[in-house]
Parts: structure tokens; C-alpha cells; sequence
């Protein structure tokens, strides 16, 4: 196991200690989780190929919910619903 120490900028960027990032280059895409005072970093590369797309509908869902939290909701008959899902 390999391991550094860095530090927050001012603007919230982390920069990967040099000794850390042989394999890792510009544009590379990783997951982030935050867990009990842990911050977790993993490369997309190594996860499932639908992860990605998984993550991705997760937020668009959490919008929509906050969204009719809000009240910001239209109401569709179940055909309506069905034939603009179909749409897309």
C-alpha cells in the first residue's frame, strides 16, 4: 500500500502527490465517495462499464425528487407518461 499527504487549495482542488499518480492521466474520471471521515478515490477504469450510467440516473433521480419536493411537477395520464418515456 502506497500512501501521501496533501492539501485543499482555496478553490476546493486536491492535487494527487506525483509519487501516487504513475497510471493516471489528464481527463481521467474517478469515483468519489465521502463515508464516515472518508474520502474514497476510485479509478472508472476499473469499475463495471454500466456504473457509469447507473450514477448518472442516480442524480438525474435525485433532481426529480427534489423537484417535486418543490412542487415543480407536472401531472400525465399513464399513456401520456409512457409515450413521452418512450421518446427518449
Amino acid at each position: 500500500m502506497e500512501y501521501a499527504i496533501a492539501k485543499v487549495s482555496t478553490k476546493g482542488q486536491i492535487v494527487i502527490p506525483s509519487s501516487l499518480r504513475d497510471d493516471i492521466h489528464s481527463g481521467d474520471e474517478f469515483l468519489m465517495v465521502k463515508d464516515e471521515g472518508r474520502l474514497v478515490l476510485k479509478s472508472m477504469k476499473s469499475l463495471a462499464i454500466n456504473l457509469k450510467e447507473d450514477l448518472v440516473f442516480a442524480e438525474r433521480v435525485e433532481k426529480a425528487w427534489q423537484e417535486h419536493d418543490k412542487g415543480k411537477f407536472e401531472t400525465k395520464s399513464k399513456d401520456e407518461f409512457l409515450k413521452e418515456l418512450r421518446a427518449c
